[in-house]
Formats: C-alpha cells, sequence, structure tokens
C-alpha cells in the first residue's frame, strides 16, 4: 500500500466539561519529524502523544496543534494567603492606632491587597485527560491517514504507469541491439575496403574487429538487471508497509543501469530513447519524495 507523507486531519472530544481539539499537518520529510504545540498545563502528556503519533506515522515532518479547554465546575480553586491577611490587619491596626484613623476595615478592602486570593487551576485526573486527548489524536490521525491513503493511491497509479512505458522502451532497446552490431559489421566491411582499395578483405581481421565491438556495445545484462528492477518497483507498490525508501534505492539502480546503457550503446536510436528513459525516472523520482 503507497501512502503520500501529505496529509491533514483535525479531530475533537469532549467530556467531564473539557474539549480537545487536534491538527494534525503532514509534509514531505526524509525522516520522521515532530513539531507539538500543546498548553503548558497538559505538558506532561507530550511523550505519550509522540509515541501515539510514531505508531501511526513513518515518514514525514508532522506539525501537530493541540487545544485544551476546561469548562468543568471543579477546574478552578480560590485560595486565600490567611498569614498574609493577618500581616495586613495588623499593619492597619497599627496605622489607625498611630494616627488615630477611622477603623474602616473590612473583608472588601482586605480582598483589595494584592496576593490575599489567588486562583489557581485545579490538578488534573492524567489518566482521563489522557483518555479524552487520546479520542481526539485517533480521529485526527484516522482523517489525516485516509487523506494520505487517496494520494497514495494516485502517486500509485502515476508509477506503475510509467514503469509500463519504461518497459515497452526497454523492448524497443531490445530489439535495436541486434540491428547495431550489423550495422557496424557492414560499416566495418566497407571502411576495411576502402582502407585497403581491393575487394578481399581479411575475414580473420574484420571478425576480430567486429567481435570487440559486439563486446563493449552489449548491453544484453543491464537490459535484464532493468527489466528486473522494473519488476522489484511494481512489487514493492504492493507491499503493506512504508515503501519509500525501498523504491528510492530501485529508482537509484535503474539510473545507473540506464546510464551504463547510454555510454555503451554507441547508437543515436538508442541514446534518444534512453534519454526518454532518463526523463521519466526523474519524474518517478520527484514522485517518489512524496511517498511514505
Amino acid at each position: 500500500m503507497v501512502y503520500s507523507m501529505t496529509g491533514f486531519g483535525r479531530g475533537k472530544s469532549q467530556g467531564d466539561g473539557k474539549e480537545f481539539s487536534v491538527e494534525i499537518k503532514t509534509v514531505n520529510h526524509r525522516y520522521c519529524d515532530m513539531y507539538i504545540k500543546i498548553p503548558r498545563q497538559i505538558s506532561f502528556l507530550e511523550d505519550k502523544i509522540r509515541q501515539k503519533v510514531g505508531k501511526t506515522i513513518s515518514r514525514g515532518k508532522a506539525d501537530i496543534y493541540i487545544s485544551f479547554d476546561d469548562f468543568s465546575e471543579d477546574s478552578k480553586s480560590i485560595l486565600v494567603d490567611e498569614g498574609l491577611v493577618k500581616t495586613y490587619i495588623k499593619s492597619m491596626e497599627l496605622l489607625r492606632d498611630k494616627y488615630e484613623l477611622k477603623d474602616d476595615i473590612s473583608v472588601s478592602l482586605i480582598a483589595k491587597f494584592p496576593d490575599v486570593i489567588k486562583v489557581e487551576k485545579a490538578e488534573h485526573d492524567e489518566e482521563r485527560i489522557w483518555e479524552l486527548l487520546s479520542e481526539a489524536l485517533d480521529n485526527a490521525l484516522e482523517m489525516l491517514i485516509n487523506m494520505r491513503k487517496s494520494e497514495g493511491e494516485g502517486l500509485k497509479a502515476d508509477l506503475i504507469e510509467r514503469a509500463l512505458l519504461i518497459e515497452n522502451i526497454i523492448k524497443e532497446i531490445g530489439i535495436r541491439c541486434p540491428e547495431i552490431v550489423k550495422e557496424y559489421k557492414s560499416r566495418l566491411e566497407n571502411r576495411m575496403k576502402e582502407l585497403l582499395d581491393q575487394q578481399i578483405v581479411d575475414e580473420n581481421r574484420m571478425m576480430m574487429e567486429f567481435a570487440i565491438f559486439a563486446d563493449r556495445c552489449s548491453i544484453d545484462e543491464e537490459l535484464v538487471r532493468l527489466e528486473s528492477h522494473i519488476n522489484q518497483f511494481r512489487e514493492t507498490l504492493e507491499i503493506n508497509k512504508p515503501v519509500g525508501r525501498k523504491l528510492d534505492f530501485l529508482l537509484q539502480e535503474m539510473n545507473r543501469e540506464i546510464n551504463t546503457i547510454g555510454s555503451k550503446a554507441n547508437d543515436l536510436d538508442i541514446s534518444k530513447k534512453v534519454v526518454e528513459i532518463k526523463s521519466e525516472l526523474e519524474k518517478i523520482r520527484e514522485q517518489i519524495q512524496n511517498i511514505e
């Protein structure tokens, strides 16, 4: 199965007055790289998030954005610093007695002083928080994978089509190969006649030259290996696991074989077909960059 590395997923979950929203965006990357933006009060869950996403995504850069809202009644607590209150009261009484001021010390007055009353967020139930966040992550990952799968199917169809095109060109090269040798033999014979200025040609010498040329320009082994790589390429597209790296390796091998064919063939027609294959291989390379 072929999966694209490009995709987007969004998921939400609610419960106990709490709400999570997760967005995941992935793009091409050689390895699995994650950037997680998460609220500070639940940052202790970052490792779990990485592990969960890492089980689903093996390659690609993933930007993960998590928002968390807590509307529950017990989400916050009010704390009164009684020691500080006593200190404020003593100081106010001291001012009252010393300067014979009117005594108007009240709760509303004391509450206005700094740090007397503090609002703190309540401790979260980590297990329940992870349960809700995990649900939102699952929803986002499901949407992401479906998108990556859909795009991957399109990439697969394109790669199969290009592999078939290359295969047909290889067959054309295979048909052309014997003709190269025949044409060279004819040119060699005519050239030797011109050089020797006679109709009788030393057959032994000509056959030796002919054998050297035939051996030097033989591309049968390269064509066989190239066809084998294409078959492996096609089979790899059917494997039910990430295949991007293997496809990239096979593409390198195909490039190596076609470069050798181009340097050995010594024929204009084959050189043109080599250029066609190289063009298709480059298009395949661009597509593979987006495959997980």
